[in-house]
């Protein structure tokens, strides 16, 4: 259903933290204007975990006016409360987007039985396209492959963002799944080879600020043409490594900054890049062609 370079957009803020949406309508102008295959609001990289109900579902619901149907949006919707979760999506699904982002739950540590439940009482209560996100990293949740199979059964799960960066896990879960769903990457340093293998784009950070590179490293992937896609990733890479020095979104939302699409803007407890950070970005912008 979605394929290519689907960027996981900052939400852009003013100074004082308030939310910037003349900001985010450039943003959707900008990706539309360089080929993003879809737009994901309100994911890890758009701070949701700083942002309250009415703030969540404004973005999203501000990101799919201005898209305009231009390009699909996809609504970061989890929780690590069910109930929550399914509030979330199904104001996503009233706001238009095309599908959700469901990230395991964070913090309370589920057992498999109950990731299974949680996601499986979502797509109950919702009927639009759903999409998975593992990123034990961030969450101190993994959701294994075995959960992964028995969630592919449900008809509105119809993909996986897989962010652990493993490239045999995301082959088993390829294997296993077949058809039944659509895996992305969510780790841009390993996406191009995720893709080589089978999988049908990534949910990118790096595209924030090269929308056009990823877009076209994602096409040559996706199509199994390897010589490319390894020539047009090669200048993103200190991109991919540099863009993660501190939490994301730290370093992309500075990078935008640098780039004057969008202001400082930041939520507490996260904080702007720290200050001997800043060569090592700019240099990467510089390698990439942005600067």
């Amino acid at each position: 259903m979605f394929h290519g370079s689907m960027v996981a957009l900052v939400t852009p803020m003013q100074v004082d933290g308030s939310l910037d949406y003349a900001a985010l309508e450039r943003l959707v102008e900008f990706h539309i204007d360089n080929g993003t295959d879809a737009i994901v609001a309100v994911g890890t990289t758009g701070e949701s975990p700083t942002l309250n109900e009415a703030d969540h579902c404004e973005v999203i619901r501000k990101t799919v006016d201005f898209a305009a149907g231009r390009l699909p949006v996809i609504a970061g919707t989890g929780s690590n409360s069910t109930r929550e979760a399914i509030d979330l999506t199904l104001a996503a699904m009233e706001a238009g987007a095309d599908a959700s982002l469901l990230v395991t739950p964070y913090y309370n540590k589920p057992t498999q039985e109950g990731l299974y439940q949680h996601f499986k009482a979502i797509a109950e209560a919702v009927a639009m396209p759903q999409i998975l996100y593992n990123v034990p990293g961030r969450t101190a949740c993994d959701m294994l492959p075995d959960t992964v199979a028995r969630l592919a059964k449900i008809s509105n799960i119809i993909g996986l963002k897989e962010a652990t960066g493993d490239l045999q896990r995301a082959q088993e879960i390829l294997d296993r799944c077949g058809d039944g769903l659509d895996l992305y990457s969510g780790d841009d340093a390993t996406a191009r080879e995720f893709m080589l293998m089978g999988g049908k784009g990534v949910i990118s950070v790096t595209a924030n600020v090269v929308p056009k590179a990823i877009h076209e490293m994602c096409a040559a992937a996706v199509a199994g043409d390897r010589a490319k896609a390894e020539e047009l990733d090669a200048p993103l890479a200190g991109l991919h490594e540099n863009l993660f020095l501190e939490a994301n979104p730290i370093p992309v939302k500075w990078a935008l900054a640098e780039m004057g699409l969008i202001g400082h803007g930041i939520r507490l407890p996260l904080t702007v890049l720290s200050d001997p950070h800043h060569d090592a970005v700019r240099q990467a912008l510089r390698q990439a062609g942005v600067l």
